[in-house]
């Protein structure tokens, strides 16, 4: 939780505004074959402000369901589905963020969740106390954005759904080019 680093004027009514400390972890989305480079500036983030980062993929093939005893279990929407190896995804997603960031002095766990990617997100983010939550753009492209058109953009979700910053590094980004005079 952020707790005051101090505190002015009164307890209770307008006052002056009192900095906190961030203290909860700054949260990634990441999807596979992601450049590390939102990794990266997630790391950075949580290196400058001495937290843990956490790394979520999350599944969009499996719904999560409450079992009788209380679990929570993923289920594939389709059981006959062509991505039947979500653990292989997971693991290769695991593996390639360790070698990005073991060794590196960041603090930083892995997780897999199910379902919409921004109520997910929104809801690890809530049960951690996430300070921030940090996802990457999508590659330029027809398909991505038809995609993003169909399904909508995760950062946008996000930013309407929970209270959280976030912070979404572009991966790809436009560069003009300007007429050199002459030309």
């Amino acid at each position: 939780m952020n707790k005051p680093q101090n505190s002015h004027g009164p307890a209770t009514g307008p006052g002056p505004y009192s900095p906190r400390t961030i203290a909860g972890p700054v949260l990634m989305g990441v999807v596979p074959g992601q450049p590390l480079a939102v990794a990266h500036r997630a790391a950075d983030l949580a290196h400058s402000l001495n937290v843990k980062l956490i790394c979520a993929y999350v599944d969009v093939t499996s719904y999560l369901s409450e079992e009788s005893d209380g679990r929570v279990e993923a289920h594939p929407i389709d059981p006959d589905g062509i991505d039947d190896d979500i653990e292989g995804i997971s693991a290769g997603i695991k593996e390639r963020l360790g070698e990005a960031l073991d060794g590196s002095g960041i603090r930083w766990s892995f997780a897999t969740l199910a379902g919409d990617p921004a109520r997910a997100l929104g809801q690890l983010a809530e049960s951690t106390d996430a300070s921030v939550i940090v996802v990457g753009t999508r590659e330029r492209g027809f398909g991505a954005r038809f995609e993003e058109l169909l399904v909508g953009s995760i950062a946008v979700h996000l930013t309407h759904r929970q209270h959280r910053p976030v912070l979404v590094v572009p991966l790809a980004p436009h560069t003009r080019h300007h007429r050199q005079e002459g030309h």
